[in-house]
């Protein structure tokens, strides 16, 4: 081995190893909540935007505040409600009558971390705003087009469908999201320690990055040198046939959703410290990437997640 590679896979273990800082830091805020926590991370890693749903008061918020923490990047957050507007987003041009020309503004979603609070809040017009940015890392303001910092990772949060004042979101935008979670209710145990600790505010205060942005675009190309077998294939291309199935779900998984799961199982296996992925890595993303992209055929009485259970436990394991 040639001294510039060893020096290149001694900087690329320093990565994984303060990356593995970082992860033990937000479990140390987020407690109890290690894999929702790992998945977060998987879908940054992935280049993936994340969506939560869950009920207002379980650390939706804490989470996106605690990963920029750690990464030191600019956060960003955009309340979402029924009044807000596309350029409330993205920003807007105003006229500059000394400069006799326009200038624009940028807006909230200029940040390495932007999180949509509430976004099913606000009317389709505006969370369309989001489409494109999180799609191409660009916007497109009156004809002209500004990118978006690198890294560009998005956490919208979703109250329940059930709440009143929301508005689901359309398929096209559920589809930019890489992975979907749920933060639940945390265990007895845990809620008493959340209980007597020290206020999770204080502990966002003294959080410093052990991570930077540049090391999470190189964290990128390192998650896409992992290797997935041919056998590792067929396993992802039989679960992608099984969600076409009619008995399933009224729609099944498209062929980018079968991509993104490899760029996340990719993520997901590097966290894990291998340089390479197993079935058992498509397992534990699966159903978080599945659950926001499927329904329930009509008439079916079973839930999303009971049907992805079911369909995991039906495809073999090569």
């Amino acid at each position: 081995m040639t001294e510039i590679s060893l020096q290149e896979t001694s900087l690329k273990n320093d990565r994984f190893e303060r990356l593995q800082d970082a992860v033990n830091m937000v479990n140390q805020i987020i407690m109890g909540k290690e894999a929702q926590v790992k998945l977060a991370f998987s879908s940054l890693l992935a280049r993936g935007h994340l969506l939560i749903e869950d009920l207002p008061g379980v650390g939706k918020t804490t989470l996106a505040h605690a990963l920029a923490a750690v990464i030191g990047v600019r956060y960003q957050r955009i309340q979402f409600t029924s009044d807000l507007l596309p350029a409330d987003i993205l920003g807007v041009s105003i006229y500059r009558q000394d400069q006799k020309k326009f200038e624009f503004h940028p807006g909230p979603i200029f940040a390495e971390l932007v999180l949509a609070d509430e976004i099913n809040r606000a009317t389709p017009k505006s969370q369309s705003a989001l489409l494109e940015a999180m799609a191409e890392g660009q916007v497109t303001i009156e004809g002209e087009t500004y990118p978006l910092p690198k890294p560009f990772f998005v956490i919208a949060t979703q109250n329940p469908l059930d709440l009143v004042g929301t508005f689901p979101l359309p398929d096209s935008q559920l589809d930019r999201f890489l992975l979907s979670i749920s933060l639940d209710f945390p265990e007895p145990e845990v809620e008493r320690e959340l209980l007597t600790a020290q206020d999770r505010v204080l502990m966002l205060e003294d959080t410093k990055p052990v991570i930077s942005p540049a090391d999470v675009i190189k964290l990128h190309a390192d998650c896409q040198q992992i290797h997935v077998s041919d056998a590792l294939l067929d396993y992802v291309q039989a679960l992608l046939a099984e969600t076409r199935s009619s008995r399933w779900f009224e729609t099944g998984l498209s062929p980018r959703a079968g991509i993104a799961m490899l760029h996340c199982c990719k993520a997901f296996a590097f966290l894990e410290g291998r340089d390479y992925a197993i079935p058992e890595d498509v397992k534990a993303i699966f159903p978080s990437l599945a659950r926001h992209r499927m329904t329930v055929p009509h008439g079916m009485e079973t839930s999303v997640m009971e049907q992805i259970t079911g369909l995991l436990n039906q495809v073999a394991i090569p």
